[in-house]
């Protein structure tokens, strides 16, 4: 829990995710890279400016996602965007490949010197829209470690948008993730983007956790975000981040701030 203290600068960390316009090779890609870096750059900016303490890049309007690995002028294209990212803002950066190109992030984030990574399935077996995606924190760990890396791994436990054909329950799922996965942080989300966990459900993988960060990885909002961190250790935040709440809009810089706010407030009061 200490290296993610000195990390974050705090104890509680509030992470922003920078969702990159269609990317190269996408179905949806627009022919225009600087059109992905110029709104990037603005979310960012929008993000670090309003109080965040991390954020992470990831390929989200991408969909349909590839099931594992991404075509090179993805990575390449993210590569791009980190870097000059890097030159605005001074939070730590993470990355995630969506959908679950854990290779992939972690190379991106070693040559870039970013932070950490985010990967959906990095044990078990689950279904998924792309089809069954299995967990390869193996072969993730030895390459991370063959390129002399510290990127540290957040790992999806019972990932949204998916169902589990590995693991009986929540805790047998956190306990896999951090004790064979060797996931420095694990992530609980709702069933769906912009869906909250169950309150319940962070209670019961925090106790399962002993001590690694569990971190809130979609549905936090200004209005719950205080609820949500009486039993988790971060939150992920997008959505409620954006222009009036909808997804396909660009960060709006007066959410950002009431949401760090709201999530502050709570553990200021504790001092």
């Amino acid at each position: 829990m200490r290296c993610f203290h000195q990390l974050f600068k705090t104890r509680t960390p509030i992470i922003g995710v920078v969702h990159l316009l269609p990317l190269p090779t996408s179905a949806r890609w627009g022919g225009s890279l600087k059109a992905v870096i110029d709104r990037a750059e603005q979310e960012a900016t929008a993000l670090a400016s309003g109080g965040v303490d991390g954020i992470i890049v990831e390929n989200f309007f991408d969909a349909p996602f590839t099931k594992n690995q991404v075509d090179p002028a993805v990575v390449s294209a993210m590569t791009v965007v980190v870097q000059r990212i890097q030159n605005l803002v001074t939070v730590p950066l993470g990355l995630n490949v969506l959908r679950n190109d854990g290779r992939s992030a972690i190379a991106i984030a070693s040559c870039v010197n970013a932070q950490f990574v985010r990967i959906n399935v990095l044990t078990g077996v689950m279904a998924t829209d792309q089809g069954l995606i299995e967990g390869e924190a193996h072969q993730l760990l030895r390459y991370r470690r063959e390129l002399g890396s510290d990127v540290k791994i957040f790992a999806d436990v019972l990932v949204k948008h998916a169902r589990s054909l590995s693991s009986p329950n929540l805790t047998v799922a956190v306990k896999d993730t951090i004790e064979r996965g060797l996931a420095d942080a694990v992530i609980l989300s709702g069933w769906a983007t912009g869906s909250p966990p169950d309150q319940e459900d962070l209670e019961l993988a925090s106790v399962a956790a002993a001590g690694t960060p569990v971190f809130i990885g979609s549905g936090a909002s200004w209005e719950n975000v205080g609820t949500l961190l009486q039993a988790a250790d971060g939150v992920i935040v997008s959505s409620s981040l954006k222009r009036h709440g909808q997804i396909q809009q660009p960060i709006d810089p007066i959410r950002v701030s009431q949401f760090v706010e709201a999530a502050r407030r709570p553990l200021l009061s504790k001092l």
